[in-house]
């Protein structure tokens, strides 16, 4: 019975429920004080996105400079089979390898390990094993080769490595020989028609404008991909988390009507997930930054055009936002929405993606039309300077249409009393 009492109630203020903006922004207060409250969903959506770009071009390349010099420490056995030249040692000398040479016994091809496969995989001192076999040519000498090695085994890799840049450096010597002993140089035998000066003093466009275009295959991507991802944890919170916890019929029960509640919650949402998005781009650029030591030119970008990239993360937001959030209210546990709402990712990730390789030249009009596909496209379009009042009208009405479908659709979820009531 009570519960009959409530549910008349909420339709009755329902029905006569205007939106106001004040309620909405103290809603909206409440939540957005509620996660800063929780360490955790600072460190989540604010630091996580200013430090995970740096940690991948920044951090990543120095573990990996450190790997390489760790292998590049070892002292490698290498056997080689056959006649050694002098020339070619000289090359070996200095690769910290530990040289063994022996007969080449081996008639056919010299790619085909034979039992020296066994040796390479019976764990003994023996990284690699060169081959080698002179033959006869015009050249000033000719030589056929081989390198053995295990490619699961990372010294036996490096073994690899190590001699093969030995190996054609010695053929750079050979080959350089050989020309000038039929009176040629380098360039005239392997480049005779070549570039006059620097190709990029012939690139007519501007620093900025390559930063721009670079930017124009990074920054869509991060938006769609972190307002989504960045979404899912405080939609999962403020609807099937407060089921859970059974706040949901208390909060049902204050003056303020269903339509407030639901765009306070959606305005605390967007809120943190547009805050993430900026940090992850702000950390992207200052990673782009550090790699190219300071080089990098300031995108291109006019003032309009920064306006219209920031009206379209404002509409992806409403759009995605309002989708989570509508989904979200209709689990029945945080679990449940945890494993709807992970998986949609894709759903927008996916379009997003696939638009980065679509050609803005002659574009057809109608993939400004299509959900997430036109709001990638216009970003592209907006970091490349490229304005298309067509194009801006089709994408930004398209949006808005999309946006307020997803608002309302969020909100028939937000007025069902089994939805919205606790499970307790």
């Amino acid at each position: 019975m009570r519960g009959a009492v409530f549910s008349q109630e909420g339709v009755g203020r329902l029905s006569k429920s205007r939106i106001h903006l004040s309620r909405i922004i103290i809603v909206a207060k409440k939540e957005l004080i509620d996660f800063v409250r929780d360490w955790r969903t600072v460190l989540a959506m604010i630091l996580v996105p200013l430090l995970i770009f740096p940690a991948i071009f920044i951090a990543l390349p120095l573990f990996l400079q450190g790997e390489a010099a760790e292998l590049s420490a070892y002292e490698l056995t290498v056997e080689v089979q056959g006649d050694l030249p002098d020339d070619l040692t000289v090359h070996l000398d200095g690769r910290n390898l530990i040289i063994v040479q022996t007969e080449l016994t081996v008639d056919g091809t010299l790619s085909v390990p034979g039992s020296d496969a066994n040796r390479l995989n019976s764990g003994e001192d023996l990284h690699a094993i060169l081959r080698l076999r002179e033959i006869d040519s015009n050249a000033s000498q000719s030589w056929n080769y081989a390198i053995l090695y295990l490619s699961t085994d990372e010294l036996s890799l490096e073994a690899k490595t190590r001699t093969l840049e030995a190996v054609l450096t010695w053929e750079e010597e050979v080959i350089n020989a050989t020309l000038a002993e039929n009176n040629l140089t380098h360039d005239e035998a392997f480049d005779p028609i070549h570039w006059d000066g620097d190709q990029a003093t012939a690139d007519v466009a501007s620093g900025g404008d390559l930063a721009a275009m670079g930017l124009a295959m990074f920054i869509p991507l991060v938006v769609a991909m972190w307002t989504t991802t960045a979404a899912i944890q405080p939609s999962i919170d403020l609807t099937a988390g407060e089921r859970e916890r059974g706040t949901m019929e208390a909060l049902l029960c204050t003056p303020t009507a269903r339509s407030d509640l639901l765009f306070g919650k959606w305005l605390a949402v967007a809120t943190v997930a547009c805050v993430s998005v900026i940090g992850q781009m702000a950390g992207l650029l200052f990673a782009i930054n550090f790699l190219t030591g300071g080089g990098l030119d300031a995108p291109s970008i006019s003032t309009s055009g920064m306006l219209l990239l920031f009206l379209r993360v404002i509409l992806i937001a409403i759009f995605v936002v309002a989708i989570e959030l509508a989904v979200a209210v209709r689990a029945h546990s945080v679990r449940e929405a945890g494993s709807i709402l992970g998986p949609m990712v894709l759903i927008f990730i996916g379009p997003t993606l696939f638009a980065q390789f679509v050609n803005l030249q002659g574009i057809e009009a109608w993939w400004f039309v299509l959900p997430v596909f036109n709001i990638t496209l216009a970003m592209r379009e907006a970091l490349m300077g490229i304005y298309d009042p067509m194009h801006i009208f089709l994408w930004l009405s398209t949006s808005l249409a999309y946006a307020i479908g997803a608002i309302w659709w969020a909100s028939k979820q937000f007025n069902r009393e089994d939805l919205v009531e606790s499970l307790s």
